[in-house]
């Protein structure tokens, strides 16, 4: 089995945006904003979170 290159990254956990379940960072979704990077569990809340930016309602992630 290979060692990962940044085995602190595995470590590291993050909450999904729209959801908030912590998720680990190196399976984190994590397309990047002008004002921020959203870190997502999946592309469900990803999706959502695209949908709500398009109708105005949403909140920006957390940080």
């Amino acid at each position: 089995m290979a060692t990962p290159i940044h085995p602190e990254i595995q470590s590291q956990k993050v909450s999904c945006s729209m959801c908030h379940k912590e998720i680990p960072l190196s399976a984190a979704l994590t397309p990047q904003g002008a004002d921020y990077v959203g870190y997502f569990c999946g592309i469900e809340c990803y999706d959502q979170f695209v949908k709500q930016q398009k109708s105005g309602k949403a909140e920006k992630p957390r940080k």
